[in-house]
């Protein structure tokens, strides 16, 4: 029997990855290019090549939606970080350690610029057909908005940068609110499906503006993708330099949002242990206070 064991080969043991940093990256790149990432893109692939018959707007905000719930069960262990923003955020708030922030936004960058690259692998015949085989950035034959965000002909800059700072900080004030134990959190087991019905109605309410990017790693590594695969560096100039909005807002509005959650939620709230000990602490204060006087008391007759 023991010979047995030794003649079964696992290859689990000979690839499996002992640098800690590395396999922070694995799970990061690979949920969030095969999951959110790629949902969605091919979301939006589908519903604007398709030119509106296999697909609407409320099909791009459910493929992202469902895909970041799977990816937050596919990866939870991992902690599910899928957005550059909410990384950094937590780092901030000291939830995570600002050596693994390196890691995990190299992963999303990495991990969305694949699913880039595999949707337009996957879509390679319809974009050609599309726009007749030119790869153009904006207007009605534009096919560059299938990648990566770019705001509505009417909308101004200040007024995009606004609209992603509102929605990414609604995203992360809600995002704290479903983990907190501390306040009315989601049932265990509920939180991806709740965080994705999130991603879902954000889309639904604030997504006509900019395409509600809500994440650097969403826009840029994308965008990256474009300006290499045919479409050139018009992406980043195109609504009068818009690259930069999806990366300064999102991040802008996460920290606003967990300034906001923490201001007027957590700070209020006490977990059970809190209470307890806060009255544990009185009755002794109250009985020391008691011996006290009684001793005066004493002392003086």
């Amino acid at each position: 029997r023991g010979s047995l064991r030794a003649a079964v080969w696992t290859p689990g043991k000979y690839l499996f990855i002992r640098t800690k940093i590395l396999r922070l990256q694995l799970p990061v790149t690979h949920g969030f290019f095969s999951l959110p990432q790629f949902f969605g893109i091919g979301g939006v692939a589908q519903v604007i090549l398709g030119r509106g018959e296999f697909g609407e707007y409320l099909s791009i905000n459910l493929a992202f939606g469902i895909g970041v719930t799977m990816g937050i069960h596919a990866y939870q262990d991992y902690g599910a970080h899928m957005n550059a923003s909410i990384s950094f955020t937590h780092c901030v708030l000291g939830n995570l350690p600002w050596r693994k922030l390196p890691a995990y936004i190299i992963g999303q960058f990495l991990g969305s610029f694949l699913a880039s690259f595999l949707v337009f692998c996957m879509y390679y015949d319809a974009l050609c057909e599309y726009s007749e085989g030119h790869y153009i950035v904006t207007g009605p034959n534009g096919t560059a908005g299938i990648f990566a965000t770019y705001p509505a002909p009417y909308m101004t800059l200040l007024g995009g940068f606004v609209n992603e700072f509102l929605a990414t900080a609604v995203l992360m004030l809600c995002v704290l609110a479903i983990y907190d134990k501390k306040n009315n959190g989601a049932l265990e087991g509920t939180q991806a499906v709740i965080t994705g019905l999130l991603v879902l109605v954000i889309g639904m309410a604030m997504g006509i503006n900019t395409g509600y990017a809500i994440n650097p790693s969403r826009d840029l590594p994308p965008r990256i993708f474009t300006a290499i695969a045919g479409w050139g560096v018009e992406v980043f100039r195109a609504g009068d330099y818009w690259w930069w909005v999806p990366i300064v807002a999102p991040t802008l509005g996460s920290l606003a949002g967990a300034l906001a959650y923490k201001l007027l939620i957590d700070f209020h709230n006490q977990t059970p242990s809190d209470s307890t000990h806060v009255i544990y602490c009185s009755i002794l204060n109250a009985k020391f206070t008691s011996s006290e006087w009684n001793r005066d008391e004493r002392v003086d007759h």
